[in-house]
Order: structure tokens, then C-alpha cells, then sequence
């Protein structure tokens, strides 16, 4: 599962938006897939839809910058 999780956040890293939110969307419900859902959609500029998915995984909107929230998410999900 969290090879999938770097994979997308990878593509995200890299400009590839699309394919990383259709992981997200692939296993909707994980909270850890939530958890991506919810950066991409931060990543985009959504803020309407970013806090509806970090609300599904019980997590509040970070307060630190995308690159901040990338890093910490590759780090999380790499351990």
C-alpha cells in the first residue's frame, strides 16, 4: 500500500497531477489514500475539496507549505 502512496506522490512531485489523483481515488475510504486525496487537492488549489478529504481522514489542513506537506508525506509513508 504505501509503495502506491509514494508512486502517486511521486507523480505529483513530478507534474503529473492526474495520474497520482486517480490512485488516490483507487482505494477511496483509506484513510491513507483520504490523506493523498486531500494533498493533491490542496496541490491544486482546491480548497473546498481539500478540506472535505482531510475531514475524511481526521486530519486538519496543515498549516506548512505544499513542498513542506510532500516531504512529510514521503517521509511518513517511506518508514
Amino acid at each position: 500500500m504505501n509503495d502506491k502512496i509514494l508512486e502517486a506522490l511521486h507523480l505529483a512531485k513530478t507534474g503529473k497531477w492526474d495520474d497520482a489523483h486517480q490512485i488516490a481515488q483507487s482505494r477511496e475510504g483509506d484513510p491513507d489514500f483520504d490523506r493523498l486525496h486531500a494533498f493533491l487537492h490542496r496541490m491544486e488549489g482546491d480548497e473546498w475539496n481539500a478540506g472535505y478529504w482531510y475531514r475524511r481522514c481526521s486530519t486538519d489542513v496543515p498549516k506548512v507549505s505544499l513542498e513542506e506537506e510532500l516531504e512529510g508525506l514521503i517521509q511518513h509513508y517511506k518508514s
